[in-house]
C-alpha cells in the first residue's frame, strides 16, 4: 500500500487520527508500506529537525516505488482528465496517484482529491 503524506502526518501527529496511526504502523510491521519520492519529499520538506531521525529509522522498513518516465506518463493522462471534468488537482497527488495506480497498489490517505481522481 502505498502512504500518501495525509497518512503519514495523521499517524506521526501526537493528536493524528489514531485508526490511520494504526494502519500505517501495521502496514510497517507487516512489510506492506510503501511510498514514492514526491511523499519522501513533502515528508522531509515538512518534517522538524527532530522528526528526521525517526523518518530515517523508518525509510528502512519502507519499500521505495521509483518514478519511473511510465509513472510520469500516467500521471500526465490524469492531469489531462482530471481538468477535462473541471477538477483541479494538485501536481504532487497526481504523482502519488499515477505511482500507486503503475504499481497497482491502493493509497492510504486522508485527502479528497484521491476521490476525485478515482472518479476519472
Amino acid at each position: 500500500m502505498l502512504i500518501d503524506t495525509s497518512a503519514w502526518i495523521e499517524a506521526l501527529r501526537v493528536r493524528g487520527d489514531d485508526k490511520i496511526r494504526a494502519e500505517v504502523y501495521a502496514l510497517i510491521e507487516d512489510g506492506r508500506a510503501a511510498w514514492c519520492h514526491i511523499v519522501r519529499l513533502e515528508l522531509w520538506a515538512g518534517a522538524q529537525a527532530r522528526e528526521i531521525p525517526r523518518l530515517e529509522e523508518m525509510r528502512r522498513n519502507i519499500r521505495d516505488l521509483e518514478t519511473s518516465e511510465s509513472v510520469w506518463n500516467r500521471a500526465y493522462e490524469l492531469a489531462l482528465h482530471a481538468r477535462a471534468r473541471g477538477f483541479t488537482v494538485p501536481a504532487g497527488d497526481l504523482l502519488i496517484a499515477a505511482c500507486a495506480d503503475y504499481y497497482g497498489v491502493k493509497i492510504v490517505h486522508q485527502d479528497r482529491h484521491f476521490e476525485q481522481i478515482a472518479a476519472l
